[in-house]
């Protein structure tokens, strides 16, 4: 998968992963697109150290599973980071 594959499904992958939260969170398509891309490397990391495999193609229902996984994963942790500094 080339790099404007991996920007497009991490882009993707954050909006899913937003729309799976329930809740409002911050950040606009470049944040969003940021969360998706780490979330799509978690995701990647953590398959191929589970599954044996990563991410392989673009249209691989295993990419986007692990992809969107990932990236509800980072949108958690991002979440409770931001919420944490706005409340205090």
């Amino acid at each position: 998968m080339g790099f404007l594959g991996f920007l497009l499904l991490g882009l993707i992958a954050g909006a899913i992963a937003k729309l799976l939260i329930p809740g409002r969170q911050g950040g606009g398509l470049l944040i969003t697109m940021l969360l998706g891309v780490v979330g799509a490397i978690l995701g990647g990391w953590i398959g191929g150290l589970i599954f044996g495999g990563g991410l392989q193609e673009f249209f691989s229902v295993r990419t986007w599973l692990l992809a969107v996984g990932g990236s509800v994963v980072i949108l958690l942790i991002y979440g409770a980071i931001v919420g944490r500094k706005s409340r205090t």
